[in-house]
């Protein structure tokens, strides 16, 4: 019989931290470049490969800083525990460019700060050969992804990325995409830059490279294909076919708490660990990524690093978006509510820490595929520990973002099948309640709240024309569906609205909290 997975680990790095004093002295901080990392070794981990020796196998689009923190960091153990520099990774911005401004200066070299209760460990992460803004040079990230070196694609695009209608998973183009048809050299869209490579490849008689999406979307993998070979279809159906049947697209399940890095976030790493980098990434010490093993132009050896490869991934990606994603949503809209604004401070609230256990328990863990080698209590056990990491303090305003998006992938699945078998589904329907409250901005105290949505000005005007009455809400069948015609259900949740309104947040969290069997 196998062996739970133990999933309280982070990446197993080759060799240990130096040891670092508590406060660098001012005139001992030093800017990050190839030219310093000799200086820097004595109080963090730096890389001791060759970096001119990284062949550029992996462009990763649209950088941000999870996936410094995660994909990043597997790429560059690979190359330091002397397994290979065959799989370095060039990056690829696609909106702001203030990244490419930080890293320039330093030689493409980033520190990541893992930080947990028992204190703090930095590396400088080296696998990044190079970085490419694509508005200022669209031709130079063609040329990069149609290189026959590029065997594999990585991407993060958060999941509003895919155009894809919620109902029937097509490929629905916006004014980029047909622009990008247009313009098929000067593509502005992911999907305009991956179609057009695959065909320049596809006509030079190259082999493919393989597509791994790493964003929180069932099934990604799937949903990439579906988006790719769609846009390829609009252009070409030769193209698309060829695509269809050559690209690899295998679904991943990606897991890294990673909060906004600001300002004094990077002043605490140059007093800590006197590096003055312009754009540093603090994380937690967790990280977990399990990619199906499908690819079309050689595997990067990442299971000799901690990455799991799997035949489906379909049960680890369920596990993870209906117990963390959703638990994130359900504390974030119901955490600010209550005036809080982080995450391990709300943890600190054994109201909401007990909310947190018995939604997990009692009514999506009964709902839940448990995956082979996963021991579903640990994993929920560490959830809670990782949740109330004071280290991280990660913000309640980032876990409300993109709401329209996340609760249909993460939260909604789970209160339609509950609903469906006749299961307990009281607590999901709170943090739903949480939401459309959240939607009418503004907390407990009639603080004003902001809502960083795309659909957020149309959610917003049907949230506040209902009120208490969430039918206006629920019509929206882009988000919701039909669960507005589920019998009985709006009626359950309006009465969760008034009761928010009547009694507070706390309060209704508190009672709903112990009357959920």
């Amino acid at each position: 019989m196998a062996q739970p997975e133990r999933p309280l680990r982070g990446i197993p790095w080759s060799r240990t931290a130096p040891a670092v004093p508590a406060r660098t002295p001012a005139h001992r901080v030093r800017p990050l470049s190839s030219a310093t990392l000799e200086q820097h070794g004595a109080r963090l981990t730096v890389p001791t490969y060759d970096r001119a020796a990284l062949v550029p196998a992996v462009v990763h689009l649209s950088v941000g800083g999870f996936s410094r923190a995660h994909q990043l960091i597997y790429f560059d153990e690979v190359a330091e525990r002397g397994i290979s520099t065959g799989w370095g990774v060039v990056g690829v911005g696609l909106r702001a460019r203030t990244l490419q401004e930080a890293l320039a200066p330093q030689d493409n070299l980033y520190t990541v700060v893992e930080r947990s209760p028992d204190g703090e460990r930095a590396r400088v992460v080296g696998v990044l050969t190079d970085y490419l803004f694509a508005p200022d040079s669209p031709g130079d990230v063609l040329d990069r992804l149609a290189d026959p070196r590029t065997r594999v694609v990585t991407m993060t695009i958060t999941d509003a990325g895919y155009l894809l209608d919620p109902a029937t998973r097509t490929f629905t183009p916006d004014d980029d995409v047909r622009d990008d048809l247009g313009h098929p050299g000067t593509p502005r869209t992911v999907f305009g830059f991956l179609v057009e490579a695959l065909d320049r490849r596809r006509r030079a008689g190259a082999a493919p490279f393989t597509v791994v999406s790493c964003d929180n979307l069932h099934r990604n993998g799937d949903a990439t294909r579906a988006a790719v070979v769609g846009f390829a279809a609009l252009r070409d159906e030769v193209l698309a076919r060829w695509i269809a049947d050559r690209v690899a697209f295998p679904s991943s399940m990606v897991d890294r708490i990673t909060p906004q890095t600001t300002p004094e976030e990077r002043e605490a790493v140059a007093r800590r660990f006197g590096v003055d980098d312009r754009w540093p990434v603090v994380t937690e010490p967790f990280s977990q990524w399990v990619i199906e093993d499908s690819f079309c132009n050689g595997r990067p050896p990442l299971e000799a690093v901690g990455v799991r490869f799997v035949r489906d991934v379909t049960g680890h990606e369920l596990m993870k978006t209906r117990l963390l994603n959703a638990s994130h949503s359900a504390l974030g809209y119901l955490g600010t509510l209550a005036g809080h604004e982080r995450i391990d401070v709300l943890m600190g609230d054994p109201v909401f820490a007990a909310y947190v256990t018995r939604l997990m328990d009692v009514e999506v863990t009964p709902l839940v595929p448990c995956p082979e080698g996963i021991d579903l209590a640990e994993y929920k056990a560490v959830l809670v520990q990782r949740f109330a990491n004071p280290a991280i303090a990660d913000r309640l305003s980032r876990l409300c973002r993109r709401g329209s998006t996340k609760l249909p992938q993460h939260l909604l699945p789970s209160l339609r099948q509950a609903l469906a078998e006749g299961r307990p589904h009281a607590l999901l329907t709170l943090a739903l309640a949480g939401w459309v409250r959240y939607l009418q901005r503004t907390d407990d105290t009639g603080r004003p709240l902001p809502v960083e949505d795309d659909a957020g000005p149309r959610l917003q005007a049907l949230a506040l024309a209902g009120g208490t009455d969430p039918r206006p809400l629920l019509a929206d069948t882009a988000v919701f569906g039909d669960l507005g015609t589920v019998p009985g259900f709006a009626d359950a949740l309006a009465a969760v609205l008034r009761r928010l309104e009547a009694d507070g947040v706390r309060e209704t969290v508190a009672a709903l909290t112990a009357d959920a069997r």
